[in-house]
């Protein structure tokens, strides 16, 4: 029987393609080892990024294609992922992508999403760090269950802060820095200048991905971040009511005018889902249900159960904005008590309930946005001649 060569595996492999960058692992240099011992195939596929969401599709069909080689017995796939950097994004050391979470106005949920989002990229094995930019009203301390002043170390050019962690994310709040019911009345200039410092001055070490909490509106934190580093993309939260896409439109254009690239709207608060148990009724049987005034007619399953969703703020708003600018619809997040309880609790949603519907849409919608990311990213590589 044959044995198999380096060349054979590479040409097996040149099947799989990326779905994303539509390209095979070949010739995108996702192959980082090949080796080839008898009967035996070992070889590492470096993706883009931890949290893409194909993985296990591609190193199934990578297997799949190495088994069926002449004279191969046994096959060792090892998956790795380093999100690629684009070339001009030096702003901060050992930091490949910087992604702002913003919102037109308050009260949309984006802390909570980007707690969780931060929590979904870190449970794919990413390096990731969570900055609160929200300078008068930082929720992430609370979120992530974490209070008291970071600790500060000497380095070459000054002192630095020590990010505090909590579920393998780094973080730094202002909440970490004055007292709790503490307000802070700071002109544009100050705020300035803690954006610079939290950028800077805070030993991030290396992070695939640093999600960055905005402020809500289109104020001094967004110029400053804008301005002190280069911004992978921004992801901006809504929810379906009228009020908030109208504002969110202001924020696209504000990011516009800065020059950062929008990876997609998020909807959160997508609909209410009302469930309950009629006992001994049969399959079938109708329940009405009487909704703000309006009658609702829905069905039990065999086991007597039914649920339906109540769209509180109406529906549809993120992909009228979507079609508006010609954005992506990253997803939509259910309004859910647990969502929360689990970021009041300082246990984000992902981390406490990650069998839950709005975790699961949270943890669709993180891959989405790596995606997207990893996608821009080679996009902007130089082409090799």
């Amino acid at each position: 029987m044959s044995q198999p060569t380096e060349a054979n595996v590479l040409d097996a492999l040149r099947q799989v393609i990326d779905p994303d960058l539509h390209k095979d692992i070949v010739s995108l240099g996702f192959i980082t080892s090949n080796k080839v011992e008898g009967s035996k195939v070992s070889v590492t596929i470096n993706l883009t990024t931890p949290a893409c969401p194909m993985k296990e599709k591609m190193e199934n069909e990578a297997r799949e294609l190495l088994t069926a080689l002449p004279g191969v017995t046994e096959v060792n796939i090892e998956m790795t992922a380093v999100a690629p950097e684009t070339p001009e994004a030096k702003g901060i050391p050992g930091v490949r992508h910087v992604i702002a979470v913003s919102s037109g106005k308050g009260g949309v949920g984006k802390s909570t999403l980007s707690v969780n989002l931060a929590c979904s990229l870190s449970q794919t094995g990413a390096k990731v760090g969570l900055l609160d930019c929200d300078v008068y009203g930082p929720d992430i301390p609370m979120m992530m269950g974490l209070k008291g002043a970071p600790e500060q170390v000497s380095r070459e050019g000054g002192v630095r802060l020590l990010p505090k962690e909590a579920h393998g994310i780094k973080t730094m709040s202002i909440g970490y820095l004055i007292p709790e019911d503490q307000p802070a009345i700071w002109r544009g200039p100050m705020v300035h200048k803690l954006v610079e410092q939290f950028l800077n001055e805070v030993e991030w070490g290396e992070l695939d991905y640093l999600i960055v909490d905005m402020p809500p509106g289109t104020g001094d934190a967004q110029l400053s971040l804008a301005n002190l580093v280069p911004v992978t993309g921004a992801v901006l939260v809504t929810t379906p009511q009228a009020v908030a896409t109208f504002d969110v439109g202001k924020a696209v254009g504000m990011f516009k005018q800065v020059q950062i690239n929008m990876l997609g709207i998020v909807e959160n608060m997508a609909g209410f889902t009302i469930e309950g148990t009629v006992q001994g009724a049969p399959a079938g049987a109708d329940v009405k249900l009487s909704l703000s005034g309006k009658e609702r007619t829905v069905q039990v399953d065999d086991k007597g159960h039914f649920q339906t969703v109540v769209d509180l703020f109406g529906k549809g708003g993120a992909e009228t904005l979507c079609e508006r600018f010609d954005l992506k619809h990253l997803g939509s997040v259910p309004l859910h008590p647990d969502v929360t309880q689990a970021g009041d609790g300082g246990a984000p949603i992902v981390i406490s309930a990650p069998e839950s519907i709005a975790a699961q849409r949270i943890q669709e919608i993180a891959g989405r946005i790596a995606q997207r990311v990893a996608i821009q990213s080679f996009a902007e590589l130089p082409v090799l001649q």
